[in-house]
């Protein structure tokens, strides 16, 4: 390893030592960089990688709401904005339990190479609370909402930071954030992004990051000139994102034939198709959280409780849930039953053990940062077309969509081509999105 990116890794593990996530997240990058950091001296001379894995701003605040009952209750708020060098900090807000300073970090600075890689003008950031939607009522999440926005509207907006929905936040959230903030600033402006579609969103959002993904997957096939027709997929999750997947899956002929939730996973022999993916929105609305619900509806269908589907015999595995959900020996389980290719949908699904296997036994795996954006890609179409104060249709969102999906898998064979990586999308992903990044920063003087 080179003598720089150890000492900020022994620097930054010793500084954050309880922040896990953030030390994989940063670890995974800066290994990956051995090459560019000895080929080109001007990184280390301006100290790139300390500010590159420091946030520009933490913000952290209290979120006091009132319940049903009358009774108040408090949570944190945060916005990670982690770098701003190629626009305006962008990335998703998230509500869950689960929601940790070192969490928020990781997924900021994941996003700042995610959105790198699309080409468009956006910097990275992330944010959330740790407030559970699950259970509230309507007026209790449109309080908590408006109690959150009382304090992060003084730190967003379209030319600062722009964010979007995540786990936890969906189109009601939204709404709701949304409105406070115009009411807060007395203005209506195309800042947060994932909108309802009549007063500012983008056709193919909600189905954006899913559609993004079997694009990447139908690169990489290309590249073994081969194609997605009659390819069984396993997903995780059955939410928005693996709903996306599902759709363009079975647009392009190939199938879902797995779908998880925190009570197991569904094995549909049949194929996810045609009512059973508008199915699976069914189930998301429910509020339940399980996905046993589907072999009550559908026959076709087995339930494994407790389990998740990467046992299964599948062309192409999904993680499409949340950080680290594939490990070592659902690797192996994928490996032995000859898997061809991996795709990370959610942001840094598998853990390092599983990388390593997959590339051990020459499994193409595509990161999250790079399959991943088609999300973000989505959103910063929504941004261009409320600057324009324009509406495109959901052909030509799809088809830019595609294209940016195009550009990021190229840029990523390029760079790994670059640096002696062929093959290697998680090298090309990381270089790509680093250089982009640090070449600005360098531009732009010491800031």
């Amino acid at each position: 390893m080179n003598s720089y990116i150890k000492e900020v890794l022994e620097r930054t593990h010793k500084k954050y030592s309880w922040e896990h996530e953030f030390l994989q997240a940063a670890t995974e990058v800066l290994e990956s960089l051995n090459l560019i950091i000895e080929r080109v001296p001007k990184y280390k001379k301006h100290r790139i990688l300390e500010r590159i894995t420091e946030p520009e701003r933490i913000i952290t605040f209290r979120v006091p709401w009132q319940d049903d009952r009358g009774e108040i209750r408090v949570n944190t708020g945060y916005r990670v904005e982690f770098n701003s060098t190629l626009g305006p900090y962008k990335g998703g807000l998230r509500f869950h339990p689960s929601v940790t300073l070192s969490g928020l970090k990781f997924l900021g600075f994941e996003q700042t190479f995610k959105n790198s890689l699309t080409g468009l003008p956006i910097g990275g950031g992330k944010g959330g609370s740790d407030f559970n939607v699950t259970g509230r009522s309507d007026n209790e999440v449109m309080r908590f909402c408006q109690s959150f926005m009382n304090e992060l509207y003084r730190h967003v907006g379209p030319d600062t930071d722009v964010p979007a929905g995540d786990i936890g936040v969906g189109g009601r959230e939204i709404g709701y954030l949304f409105g406070q903030y115009k009411k807060l600033v007395n203005r209506f402006e195309g800042w947060i992004t994932g909108k309802g579609l009549n007063w500012g969103g983008s056709l193919i959002r909600p189905e954006a990051t899913g559609f993004g993904a079997i694009y990447f997957a139908e690169e990489m096939l290309k590249m073994k000139n081969d194609t997605l027709e009659g390819k069984t997929l396993a997903v995780s999750g059955f939410g928005n994102v693996a709903w996306g997947c599902a759709l363009k899956a079975s647009e392009l002929g190939a199938k879902i034939i797995a779908i998880s939730g925190p009570d197991g996973f569904v094995y549909d022999k049949d194929g996810i198709i045609g009512e059973k993916i508008d199915y699976m929105l069914k189930m998301r609305a429910s509020g339940k959280d399980i996905v046993e619900d589907y072999v009550k509806k559908f026959s076709s269908a087995e339930f494994f409780p407790g389990k998740r589907p990467w046992g299964l015999n599948c062309d192409i595995a999904l993680p499409c849930a949340i950080q680290n959900e594939l490990d070592e020996n659902d690797a192996k389980e994928l490996t032995k039953n000859q898997c061809k290719m991996v795709i990370e949908v959610s942001n840094m699904g598998c853990t390092p053990e599983a990388i390593q296997i997959f590339q051990q036994n020459n499994i193409p795996f595509a990161p999250g940062k790079a399959a991943n954006a088609g999300g973000v890609a989505t959103s910063g179409l929504e941004m261009s077309q409320n600057s324009m104060r324009l509406k495109w249709d959901k052909n030509e969102v799809d088809a830019k969509l595609k294209n940016i999906m195009i550009n990021i898998h190229n840029n990523c064979i390029e760079a790994a081509d670059e640096y002696s990586f062929t093959g290697d999308y998680i090298s090309g992903a990381n270089i790509a999105g680093f250089k982009k990044v640090a070449d600005a920063m360098i531009e732009q003087g010491l800031v």
